[in-house]
């Protein structure tokens, strides 16, 4: 199934005549990711319209290297787009600078990332030596976008992050590490210590996208359910399109 999924309206708004599709955890699913942009532009339907992609590009999936790649041919393009940080991205970096201490990265799917860019013996080796390989086949196009992704992003009434906020925490007061990771106690906040904003996230699979009011979760587990998601942000009007599942 393609197709649209909900159609809501709520009191938080974008500025009149902009429109905003944002892209939920893509984890190495080119082939999804192309699929996405073709509904988006299909719905867009020549209208113009804004990306934010809201992290977590890399591991798990066959293709890591292919999403990059089409994510930074998007960047130099002339589509207004922003592409936030996401833990996996942050490990992935970490990884190249201090191997030893970081090599967790390829349990939580780095090894598929490795395979993407051809290094191979991960397994086998010393992490500095998987690591300078791996800083060899990264082309260095992919390095300055890993280094120039955003935290958050602001628009109108909402706001996009990664993972979430810490409770009762200023947004301008958050750690990088909480707005990369943070889950249960941003997902359970009091109602009197969540932000002004509507929050955008990903980070955390559900099922469908979940639109609890407050907070929107996009991440809809792509690399095991073939559903990539974006939000649609237009006026006071939010809906989601999707892959759908395989």
């Amino acid at each position: 199934m393609i197709g649209k999924l909900f159609d809501k309206k709520k009191g938080a708004s974008i500025p009149e005549g902009k429109r905003l599709y944002a892209v939920g955890d893509v984890h190495g699913c080119a082939d999804l990711l192309d699929r996405l942009l073709a509904l988006i532009d299909a719905d867009a339907d020549r209208a113009p319209y804004a990306l934010v992609f809201l992290g977590d590009y890399v591991d798990r999936g066959p293709d890591s290297r292919g999403v990059l790649s089409r994510l930074v041919a998007l960047a130099a393009g002339d589509r207004e787009a922003v592409f936030l940080k996401g833990n996996h991205e942050a490990a992935m970096y970490d990884f190249l600078l201090a191997p030893a201490a970081n090599e967790e990265w390829l349990h939580w799917g780095g090894d598929k990332t490795l395979d993407s860019y051809g290094v191979t013996n991960y397994w086998d080796r010393e992490p500095e030596e998987t690591a300078a390989d791996f800083a060899i086949a990264l082309p260095e196009a992919h390095l300055q976008f890993l280094r120039g992704l955003a935290l958050t992003h602001t628009v109108g009434d909402y706001v996009f992050v990664h993972a979430g906020f810490k409770p009762g925490v200023a947004l301008d007061a958050q750690s990088e590490s909480d707005m990369l990771w943070i889950r249960d106690e941003f997902h359970n906040a009091q109602t009197n210590k969540r932000p002004d904003k509507t929050v955008v996230h990903g980070h955390h699979p559900v099922p469908r996208p979940l639109d609890a009011g407050w907070r929107i979760d996009v991440d809809t587990g792509a690399v095991w359910s073939s559903m990539l998601t974006a939000l649609v942000l237009e006026g006071a009007t939010r809906r989601f399109i999707s892959t759908g599942r395989g």
